[in-house]
């Protein structure tokens, strides 16, 4: 059974910066597609990166319009783990970070969450000023 476990959220300023980790357990497919969600309350999820691998080497990295310039994502390929790279944090940016995957992903779904097979709890980062 494929399990996805995030770390790494938490309180940070605005400006500051943060690194949320997925780590994926029981995956083994050589073609992997992680993505990373959130949710705000009372608003949906949104996409706000993904990063596709094909045997280790990345295929694909996309970041959402609110988060390019000052989020990146990136994959450490020795390890089944996804890294967000969260700095000059906004007040927008408080929510229920959600890691999601599934095998395969391209430029015109990645950041459909209905195509993502498996999710994992959530970890919660929150920014104050």
């Amino acid at each position: 059974q494929v399990k996805l476990m995030e770390s790494g959220g938490g309180s940070v300023v605005t400006g500051g910066s943060l690194r949320l980790s997925c780590t994926a357990s029981g995956y083994t497919q050589s073609r992997q597609c992680m993505a990373w969600f959130r949710q705000a309350p009372g608003k949906e999820r949104e996409v706000v990166a993904a990063h596709y691998s094909v045997s280790g080497q990345t295929a694909l990295s996309k970041l959402s319009d609110s988060v390019k310039g000052r989020f990146t994502i990136s994959q450490d390929s020795a390890k089944p783990t996804v890294y967000l790279h969260m700095n000059n944090v906004k007040s927008e940016d408080t929510g229920l970070y959600y890691c999601a995957l599934k095998e395969y992903c391209g430029t015109i779904n990645w950041y459909l969450s209905r195509h993502y097979d498996t999710w994992g709890q959530g970890t919660q980062v929150t920014v104050s000023s």
